[in-house]
C-alpha cells in the first residue's frame, strides 16, 4: 500500500520529496510550538524536562541544554513529545516505581507531584500555543501583505438560482445576513458556503433603501485546482468587478492581531460545525483526513507559494490545538477531563480507572487514525 501511495506522489510531482518536504515542514512547525507550550509552562512551574523531541522513533540528531534537557529530532516526523521527570515513556505515563523512591526535592521537580492548577496549566499550554501560533501567522501575513477587500455588491444574478428566487438584483449591496454585519464579499461567501439548505435572512441596500430578502443556498459540489471536492452552499450571484468595489488596504498590528483572532475562531467554528453535522448525519465523514491528505495538500499549496504554505500551517495549527482539547483520554483534553474530575472529587481517579480510560482513549485515537487514513486512500484513488 505504501508503495502505491509513493507512486501516486511521483506521478503528480515527479518526486515524492515535492510532497514530503512541505509536509515535514508544516507538521514539524505545528508540533514544535505545541510541545514548546508544554515545555515553557513546565519550566516555569519548576518541572524538570528530560526530553523535547520532534518526531518519534530513533534519534537522528540532538543535544543537551544547560538544564539537562535532551533536544532531538527523531526519524518518524508524525508528532512529538515532551518527557518530564518521573515519566515512564513518551506518552507521559507515570513511572510508579520511580515515584515511590523520590525524595522531597525530586518530587518538587516531577510533573505528577505538582498541584492540580499547575498540572492543568502545563497540559493546556500545548493547545493554547497552537492557537497563538495560528494568530501570529495570520496576523503576520496581513501585516506584510495587507488585505484585499471586495464589497458585497451583486453584479450578476444567475437565472433559476436561489438568489433569483429570493429577489436579488444587480447593484444590490449586501449589508447583513441573519443580523450579522457583512463588510465584504468574503464575509458573505463564508456564511453562504456553510448554510446549504438553511434559510437566510438577508438585508441589502438597493438605491439607498434597505430591503429584506429570504434565500436558501443550494448544496453544490465542486473540485478545486488540486482535485479536492468541496461541498458548499451557493446562492448564484457574482460579485462586482468595478474598481470602486475592490480595494487594498494596509493593516495595523493591532488590527492584524484582532483579524488573526477572528480567522482562528472561524477555523474553530467551521471545524466544530462540520463535526456536529457529521454526528447528526447531515454531512458525510469522508472529509476527515489524515497524514496522507496533509502531505498532499502541503505539496500542492507549496507549489503556489511559501506564504500559502505558511497559511496552511496556521490552519493546521488551529486544527491540532482543537483536536487535542477533545475530552479523549490520551489527548490533552482527556488529561484536563481527569483533572476536572479530580477537582470535583477532591482526589484523583484511581490508577485502575485512569488506566482503563487511557486504553479506551488509545483505542479511539487508533480508530480515528485508521478511518482518516482510509479516507485519504479513497481520496487518492478518486483523484
Amino acid at each position: 500500500m505504501g508503495t502505491n501511495i509513493l507512486m501516486y506522489f511521483q506521478t503528480l510531482g515527479g518526486d515524492a520529496l515535492h510532497y514530503l518536504l512541505p509536509f515535514v515542514f508544516v507538521l514539524s512547525l505545528v508540533v514544535f510550538f505545541h510541545e514548546l507550550g508544554h515545555f515553557l509552562v513546565a519550566r516555569w512551574c519548576g518541572v524538570r524536562v528530560l526530553a523535547f523531541s520532534i518526531g518519534f522513533g530513533p534519534e537522528l540528531v540532538g543535544f543537551y541544554d544547560r538544564y539537562g534537557t535532551r533536544w532531538k529530532i527523531a526519524a518518524i516526523p508524525l508528532g512529538g513529545y515532551v518527557r518530564f521527570f518521573g515519566d515512564e515513556n513518551a506518552a507521559s505515563v507515570p513511572d510508579r516505581a520511580q515515584l515511590t523512591k523520590m525524595d522531597a526535592g525530586e518530587q518538587a521537580q516531577s510533573f505528577v507531584f505538582q498541584s492540580l492548577p499547575k498540572r492543568a496549566a502545563i497540559v493546556a499550554a500545548g493547545p493554547l500555543a497552537n492557537f497563538v501560533l495560528a494568530i501570529v501567522i495570520f496576523a503576520g501575513i496581513l501585516m506584510i501583505y495587507g488585505m484585499q477587500t471586495m464589497s458585497a455588491r451583486v453584479d450578476e444574478v444567475q437565472a433559476g438560482s436561489p438568489a433569483a428566487a429570493a429577489g436579488f438584483q444587480p447593484g444590490d449591496l449586501v449589508r447583513a445576513i441573519d443580523g450579522q454585519k457583512i463588510s465584504d464579499f468574503a464575509d458573505m461567501q463564508r456564511i453562504v458556503a456553510d448554510s446549504a439548505g438553511e434559510t437566510l435572512h438577508v438585508t441589502v441596500e438597493r438605491k439607498g433603501v434597505d430591503v429584506g430578502l429570504t434565500a436558501t443556498p443550494v448544496l453544490h459540489e465542486e473540485k478545486d485546482i488540486f482535485g479536492n471536492v468541496h461541498r458548499i452552499g451557493l446562492l448564484g450571484i457574482r460579485r462586482s468587478p468595478a474598481p470602486g468595489d475592490v480595494k487594498y488596504q494596509k493593516v495595523s498590528p493591532p488590527q492584524a492581531v484582532w483579524m488573526g483572532v477572528q480567522e482562528t475562531w472561524f477555523v474553530v467554528d467551521k471545524t466544530l460545525t462540520y463535526i456536529g453535522r457529521v454526528v447528526i448525519g447531515r454531512e458525510p465523514a469522508n472529509e476527515l483526513g489524515g497524514p496522507i491528505r496533509i502531505a498532499q495538500m502541503s505539496g500542492e499549496v507549496a507549489s503556489i507559494s511559501f506564504v500559502a504554505l505558511v497559511h496552511l500551517a496556521g490552519v493546521l495549527s488551529v486544527s491540532i490545538g482543537l483536536l487535542n482539547l477533545f475530552p479523549i483520554p490520551l489527548l490533552d483534553g482527556g488529561h484536563l477531563l481527569f483533572y476536572s474530575i479530580e477537582g470535583m472529587r477532591g482526589r484523583p481517579l484511581s490508577e485502575q480507572a485512569q488506566e482503563v480510560g487511557f486504553r479506551i482513549g488509545f483505542a479511539i485515537v487508533i480508530m480515528l487514525m485508521i478511518f482518516a487514513t482510509f479516507n485519504d486512500i479513497v481520496h487518492l484513488r478518486a483523484s
